[in-house]
C-alpha cells in the first residue's frame, strides 16, 4: 500500500519568516469569476490569510479568509459582485492571530466583460409576414 507524503526535504519557515511568495489572479471567460493563485513560503505553523478584492471605486466586491491552510500552494475562485469597474485590486495579508504578520501584497488587473449571450428570440429564423 502506498501513501502520499508531502515533500519532506523542504525547509519550513518559522512564523516570523513565513511570507506570501506570489499572488496572481486571472478572470474566467464569463467575466464574473476570478481564479486566484497564492503561494506562501513552506511553513512550520499554519498561518491565516485574508484576501479582499476592490473595484476602481475602492468598493469591496469579494473577500475570503483562509484559516490554517494545509498547503502553501493555494488556488481558489472568487465571485465578482456588481457591475464591472476596472481596474480591480486584489489584496492579501498573511498573519498569525497571536503572532507576527507579513506585509500586505497587492495585484491589480482588468476584467473583460463576457460577450453577450444570445436569446432564443434572436436565434430564431425570421418569418415572412406576407
Amino acid at each position: 500500500m502506498e501513501f502520499f507524503f508531502p515533500e519532506d526535504n523542504l525547509t519550513r519557515a518559522v512564523p516570523e519568516e513565513t511570507k506570501i511568495a506570489t499572488l496572481s489572479a486571472q478572470a474566467y471567460p464569463d467575466g464574473r469569476r476570478l481564479r486566484v493563485n497564492l503561494e506562501v513560503t513552506p511553513f512550520q505553523k499554519r498561518p491565516y490569510i485574508e484576501i479582499t478584492l476592490h473595484n476602481a471605486d475602492g468598493d469591496e466586491v469579494a473577500s475570503t479568509n483562509i484559516v490554517e491552510p494545509m498547503s502553501w500552494k493555494l488556488e481558489f475562485t472568487m465571485h465578482l459582485r456588481g457591475e464591472l469597474k476596472n481596474p480591480y485590486t486584489l489584496n492579501a495579508r498573511l498573519y498569525y492571530p497571536d503572532g507576527p504578520s507579513d506585509e500586505p501584497h497587492q495585484f491589480s488587473f482588468d476584467v473583460e466583460s463576457a460577450p453577450p449571450t444570445s436569446t432564443a428570440a434572436q436565434d430564431a429564423p425570421e418569418t415572412d409576414s406576407n
